[in-house]
């Protein structure tokens, strides 16, 4: 069945001060008609645990879902993950969205002593790594053997309360992992491609609209005739609301390295009044199908009347 891109409208969160603060994040974003609070997953400037954290999230709270952007396949054996996020979306009623990822960002592998293999490598093995978390999450023991992992006779417990799992979300910016992420995911983010492990300026010009639309081209290869069932997601990192949305957009063209219109109809750009962000949003989704729209912590309260018009419409 084709996915019915409603509007959903999710928060990224990273950290807290104390166990009071976490519990009014996660009960603020709910109470203001937020779906999901998303953490990420690296051990620079990210300082508490994506699982345990959402964890906690998700016990503060009652319908609000619960999920990652996106945990680095790289950082722990997936049956491991697996697990923890049965566990999670089995406590929590079915509130977990998995989101797995490769791995990118340098500095982590660096800090932790971890190889950081070519990104074809990293790819590979999140490919294997989604089989074996599917395998962890289906009924019964499984046997999987790949170049990268080996399981044999497992039957994975406890099991998770939605079926046949949790929505995955996969996402990226480049070929590869776009085409996996067609194939695999239940939601596809589309990110900039950070191909040099790091945010670089180049980072920003893959997100123009004529790059998206590519990157579109690249999912629907890799999902065939599942595309429609597809809930597509963007990440806005450059989001305001604000009267003044030329005079905002000529501040950032030059990092962009385009003219202010071409600025504002960047992939992770979401600037303008709430009427215009509206309108930006339904044009988004009638023309690229994106209709899960993510916003940093700091966005939360300016972005609530665009939450409260087009939430489940």
């Amino acid at each position: 069945m084709a996915h019915p891109r409603r509007f959903r409208f999710g928060v990224q969160v990273s950290t807290a001060a104390s166990a009071a603060e976490w519990r009014d994040k996660a009960r603020r974003i709910e109470d203001l008609g937020y779906s999901t609070l998303f953490m990420p997953d690296h051990f620079v400037d990210t300082p508490l645990a994506p699982m345990v954290a959402i964890a906690f999230a998700a016990e503060a709270t009652t319908t609000l879902r619960v999920g990652h952007l996106v945990l680095g396949n790289d950082y722990k054996h997936p049956a491991v993950v697996a697990k923890e996020a049965a566990t999670i979306d089995l406590l929590s009623d079915g509130r977990l969205e998995l989101g797995l990822g490769a791995g990118w960002m340098r500095v982590d592998y660096d800090q932790l002593g971890l190889p950081y293999d070519p990104a074809g490598t990293r790819i590979e093995r999140l490919e294997e790594a989604v089989a074996v978390v599917k395998g962890c999450f289906a009924d019964g023991p499984f046997d999987f053997t790949g170049t990268h992992y080996r399981i044999t006779g497992y039957d994975a417990q406890p099991s998770p309360v939605q079926r046949p799992h949790p929505p995955l979300v996969i996402g990226g910016g480049g070929p590869k992992i776009l085409r996996l992420a067609g194939r695999h995911a239940d939601i596809v983010g589309i990110n900039p491609n950070l191909r040099a492990g790091e945010i670089t300026a180049d980072a920003a010009t893959d997100t123009l609209a004529e790059v998206t639309r590519r990157k579109l081209g690249w999912i629907r290869e890799g999902a065939g005739e599942r595309f429609d069932d597809l809930e597509l997601q963007i990440r806005y990192f450059v989001a305001a609301i604000t009267d003044d949305a030329r005079g905002l957009a000529e501040v950032l063209a030059p990092g962009f390295g385009v003219e202010p219109d071409a600025a504002l109809e960047s992939a992770v750009a979401c600037i303008g009044t709430v009427d215009e962000v509206c309108d930006l949003l339904v044009q988004r989704r009638e023309e690229w199908g994106v209709s899960y729209c993510v916003f940093g912590e700091d966005d939360v309260d300016a972005f609530a009347p665009v939450v409260a018009r087009l939430a489940g419409t």
